[in-house]
């Protein structure tokens, strides 16, 4: 086999619609759009019209709400820990963190952290330093002789998102304050 002799199966690629080109060809003149009218015209979008119908949108209620503090976590499973331990992608004498996790691939992003799930099964010992676990997850880990410790998701805080709402001369007093509790430790 050579380059020049690898081509996709018969009917895994269709020939492009070509419109406009002669009657003959059956898609001519008004390319397949049928005679005038706003739908014949380019640049069209009547998504969610029901011709004057009352549309399916305004016919269901609203329903739920978005929650703004919502978490959302990277998940992990216990047995993809085994096989990353397994594959020597991670160390598992050391304290996992969940940068480490990252780094390594075994976790996809950092989000609001890491989730232990349980699904699988886990023989190495291991310490966690995690976000959040569940009790399946924890009592899996326990089992193979391991620790998890859950801490709260970190936000890097700075000194402009402490005072961000306060002006003037409230603002100078809080920067005072707490270029006074600084010199005080």
């Amino acid at each position: 086999m050579r380059l020049n002799e690898i081509s996709d199966n018969l009917g895994a690629t269709r020939p492009r619609k070509r419109v406009g080109r002669g009657i003959a060809s059956g898609t001519g003149k008004t390319s397949g759009k049928g005679m005038k009218g706003q739908k014949s015209r380019s640049g069209v979008s009547l998504l969610g019209f029901e011709g004057g119908q009352m549309p399916i949108y305004r016919r269901l209620p609203k329903r739920g709400f978005t929650n703004p503090f919502s978490k959302e976590f990277a998940e992990l499973n216990v047995g993809l820990l085994q096989e990353a331990i397994d594959a020597k992608r991670i160390d598992g004498s050391k304290t996992l963190t969940t940068a480490m996790l990252v780094e390594a691939g075994v976790a996809k992003k950092r989000k609001d952290g890491v989730r232990l799930l349980g699904h699988g099964e886990l023989k190495s010992k291991v310490t966690l330093e995690i976000e959040s676990a569940t009790k399946g997850a924890i009592a899996a880990v326990e089992k193979a002789g391991g620790k998890v410790t859950v801490s709260a998701p970190t936000v890097a805080k700075d000194e402009a998102s402490e005072t961000k709402g306060i002006r003037g001369k409230n603002k100078r007093r809080a920067q005072d304050k707490a270029a006074a509790g600084e010199s005080a430790e």
